[in-house]
């Protein structure tokens, strides 16, 4: 069972005056992705650094964990992660 790790940051856009999943661009390291995360908020309402944890081989979501929020993110952000 191989494990892979990848560090995603999400963009957090206003849609018709909501906030919505924008783009999401993948840093290499935790810290990487807390440093874009932080300097992609100076220009959009928010952004979140997440760490995502899958197994390679059967192509399972095995965990998502948030390392960082930055602005505003939806209320439901973090439920939507566990569901995915």
């Amino acid at each position: 069972m191989a494990m892979k790790t990848t560090y995603p940051v999400q963009a957090i856009v206003l849609k018709r005056k909501r906030l919505c999943l924008g783009d999401r661009q993948v840093s290499p390291t935790s810290s990487g992705a807390l440093k874009r995360a932080e300097a992609m908020a100076a220009r959009m309402p928010g952004t979140a650094a997440l760490q995502i944890v899958t197994d390679d081989e059967a192509g399972e979501l095995e965990g998502a964990t948030i390392l960082g929020q930055y602005g505003e993110v939806p209320d439901d952000f973090a439920e939507s992660l566990q569901a995915a």
